[in-house]
């Protein structure tokens, strides 16, 4: 007998209703810790818009009555060019957060890729045997922890090294303050009765959230508080940081390399000469720096730039089907999702991170058809009009 769907996943039929479910389970400075940007928003917002502004110019007789969404990725094959990106704390939206939805990648038949700021150790989503996997690091003052996080990583099986080199600095994130948002979550009078009506979500997380943990940062032995972890990681960051020690990572890690954060093509055609062997096009979500330019906006420049030496991925604002397809006319490789799988965590755990994959993948099997696109290869700048006062032109 087939088992009735989740009344979540009716409602949950696209990324945006997801987000709403997510927000109307969450404690207000949970979810707004990870649908937030830094300062005025704005290039948490540019992000999405930048999308409208591109038009799609299908050629329906071209015929696609199959579609391929595979592809090749430092020699291993994916099965649809959306990957899971980095988000700390995931396990702070479900138990688990980060194996769940590693396990959710696997199942998709997608990448993951794990956060330096997870709650689990990366020994520990190793143990999923999720795969591919691949790990985060930053430069850190003290060289030495960079390097002992590297060589775990190694040890531990990680398929590829994404060094993020826009975090240099914490970025001024204003719906924190406003909402008094501390790691533990720690809730004023009117936080706590806001929260009680989150029961779910304190049933799940009450016998987590006092031992919620920076796993990849604690010491054997060590019993410090996560806000005494928190001080330490932000002690850490590197302001300094600069291609030297780019070429230093390079001889400590010998898989594929990663550089995430890149928005200005010289960095982007740099990054080939220090042995770098992939570009993430990314402003960290519009969490770091705003202001900054929409990673769709930098994307067409780097791409030329790199001149397909090296994959160019792309992150920041992808909630559509549609706008991967449109990434992928610009160049891009493949994109990186962030918040729209902590919304899928948030609503059913492992189950609401392989609900977000999915709705990806039929709607760019969709607009693939009905753009007469049977493979990714067939999507080209050719593909698109910039869209003028809301009217596409040539």
């Amino acid at each position: 007998m087939t088992e009735p769907v989740p009344r979540w996943r009716r409602r949950a039929y696209n990324v945006e209703a997801m987000r709403a479910l997510a927000r109307a389970r969450l404690p207000k400075p949970v979810f707004d810790f990870a649908d937030g940007g830094a300062e005025d928003e704005q290039t948490l917002r540019r992000n999405e818009a930048a999308f409208d502004e591109i038009a799609l110019l299908p050629r329906p007789l071209s015929g696609a009555a199959t579609r391929d969404l595979s592809i090749a990725l430092f020699g291993q094959r994916l099965s649809m060019p959306v990957i899971v990106g980095p988000t700390g704390l995931a396990g702070l939206f479900w138990p688990d957060g980060e194996r769940s939805a590693a396990r959710a990648a696997q199942a998709a038949g997608t990448a993951f890729c794990l956060s330096h700021g997870s709650v689990c150790t990366l020994e520990e989503l190793a143990g999923t045997g999720a795969a591919p996997r691949w790990m985060q690091v930053f430069i850190y003052k003290d060289r030495g922890f960079t390097r002992e996080l590297t060589e775990r990583a190694a040890k531990a099986g990680y398929d590829a090294l994404v060094l993020t080199t826009d975090n240099q600095m914490l970025g001024n994130r204003e719906r924190d303050i406003r909402n008094g948002f501390s790691i533990p979550p720690r809730f004023g009078v009117a936080g706590t009765i806001a929260a009680a009506t989150k029961a779910a979500w304190l049933l799940r997380m009450r016998s987590r959230l006092s031992t919620l943990t920076f796993g990849n940062y604690v010491r054997v032995g060590e019993t410090a508080a996560i806000g005494a972890l928190a001080s330490r990681m932000a002690s850490l960051l590197d302001p300094g940081l600069s291609w030297d020690e780019v070429d230093w990572l390079r001889k400590v890690w010998r898989g594929p390399l990663l550089l995430k954060g890149v928005l200005h093509p010289d960095e982007g055609s740099r990054a080939i000469g220090h042995g770098v062997d992939g570009i993430i096009v990314s402003n960290h979500g519009g969490r770091q720096l705003d202001g900054a330019a929409a990673s769709l906006d930098a994307l067409p420049a780097i791409v030329e730039a790199v001149g397909g030496r090296i994959p160019v991925l792309v992150d920041g604002g992808i909630r559509r089907g549609s706008d991967v397809v449109k990434a992928l006319a610009l160049g891009a490789t493949c994109c990186l999702i962030g918040r729209p799988q902590l919304w899928g965590l948030a609503v059913a755990g492992e189950a609401g991170v392989r609900h977000v994959l999915e709705l990806y993948r039929k709607e760019i099997d969709r607009v693939m058809g009905l753009m007469g696109a049977q493979t990714l290869a067939d999507l080209g700048p050719d593909c698109l009009a910039i869209a003028q006062g809301g009217k596409a032109g040539a």
